[in-house]
């Protein structure tokens, strides 16, 4: 027997698996790597050393208004660690700058008082200048121009306005984006809806170039980086993060230069390949990526690349949050056809994208192809209107799984952390 240990919130769900049937783990080699230093070490020498940029606080210089963006509650930037030390160097260049920390929700709930101490510390929240995006407060946005979607580029006017505008991240494989980080905190972080739903849209979701781990002719990612620019994003300070949320790399300095350096480091330890199996059990790495529906639709996308077509996909997230917003239930749970529904995305223009329909368009795209068992807190019925089948243990969902496939002696790939790999087929 060979046990396997599945991030579930904030815990870890341990199964015992029949070595015939468990045919691969797959996990990027980022758990194996040891920096040569500690998190906050990595992240100050990044700093004193940047890529395609002067340091930070050489950039800060007879600048008053500068602005940082910051991830949200959604995200496990080790904020703690890296906003002390870009505060210092800011405030090293320029002691009277006025800083305001953007917190960058996307689309996303606004984050709580409570979220913002967790994340940074009571001495940052009590202390420093903190605004919270919306992306519908259609006052706090400007213009910036046209994107190569198409759409109107708007972004928060307190970016706009930023003599320097600069940004915290973190980098990890994303399920259409390519890449998380770097220019993705303008774009969807601090940008109008409207913007995001034109960059999300299912024309640009359909691409066989917006997938994991791939920024070559993204389309998705070209919108986002012309944000960047277009907003005037200086710097940024992005981390990488082992299964433990600890930081073992750390890149600083132009957006597009320092991100990419993040992204080479990445490829080379999270590409993974398997055997097709019957059944594939994928995780949101736990918490907080986990929280709901919507963000474990990010770790279902590993378990699609290696599991047979009319096989079955088995997501671990605890959801504890729910589904993660009404559109994306009701674009799911209102129509029993999922055909209909692909159809109807599929024929939506690139300014006619609803929200959250990309996340139910990459659903229905892994529904089409499997049968989904899902591990969570989530009331029964919620999951069946979302098309999908509850459990609440991993006994459980492989007993049913059995049961959907008809045999007992099934094929298994098991990914403990589904955000964190770049899952292919052989």
């Amino acid at each position: 027997m060979q046990k396997v240990l599945f991030p579930y919130g904030k815990e870890k769900l341990s199964y015992s698996f029949n070595e015939e049937e468990l045919i691969g783990v797959l996990e990027s080699l980022i758990n194996e790597y040891v920096p040569e230093k500690k998190g906050e070490e990595l992240v100050i020498e990044a700093m004193q050393n940047p890529v395609g940029s002067p340091p930070l606080y050489e950039l800060a210089r007879g600048k008053k208004k500068v602005v940082i963006i910051a991830s949200d509650h959604t995200r496990p930037v080790p904020s703690k660690v890296i906003m002390p030390e870009m505060l210092r160097q800011i405030r090293k260049g320029n002691p009277d700058a006025k800083i305001t920390i953007l917190i960058a929700t996307g689309c996303h709930r606004g984050t709580t008082k409570d979220e913002l101490v967790n994340k940074f510390g009571k001495e940052i929240v009590d202390n420093e200048n903190i605004y919270i995006h919306d992306c519908a407060d259609e006052k706090m946005l400007v213009n910036l121009g046209t994107l190569p979607s198409g759409g109107d580029c708007e972004v928060n006017k307190i970016a706009c306005e930023a003599d320097l505008l600069v940004a915290e991240g973190f980098i990890e494989p994303h399920f259409f984006a390519g890449f998380s980080g770097g220019r993705k905190s303008v774009l969807p972080g601090v940008a109008g809806r409207t913007t995001v739903l034109a960059n999300h849209c299912s024309e640009f979701i359909d691409s066989p170039f917006a997938r994991t781990g791939n920024l070559e002719n993204n389309p998705i990612h070209k919108d986002m980086l012309w944000a960047a620019k277009a907003a005037k994003l200086k710097f940024v300070v992005n981390v990488v993060l082992n299964a433990e949320k600890e930081v073992i790399f750390a890149t600083a300095g132009d957006t597009e230069q320092a991100h990419k350096k993040g992204t080479d480091f990445l490829s080379k330890l999270c590409a993974v390949e398997a055997k097709e199996s019957d059944v594939a059990i994928s995780t949101n790495g736990g918490y907080p990526l986990d929280q709901n529906i919507y963000q474990a639709v990010k770790g279902m996308t590993a378990a699609e690349a290696v599991v047979k077509e009319n096989g079955v996909i088995i997501m671990v997230a605890a959801s504890n949050d729910g589904v993660g917003g009404d559109d994306l239930y009701h674009q799911l749970a209102d129509e029993r056809d999922i055909t209909k529904t692909m159809a109807k995305f599929l024929a939506r223009g690139r300014n006619e994208t609803e929200p959250d329909q990309w996340e139910a368009q990459i659903l229905l795209r892994i529904l089409m192809k499997a049968r989904v068992i899902y591990v969570s807190q989530v009331e029964d019925k919620i999951v069946e209107d979302m098309h999908m089948i509850p459990a609440h243990s991993l006994e459980e969902a492989l007993n049913k799984a059995r049961k959907i496939l008809g045999k007992e002696k099934i094929t298994i790939n098991a990914i403990p952390d589904g955000v964190s790999v770049i899952a292919k087929k052989i």
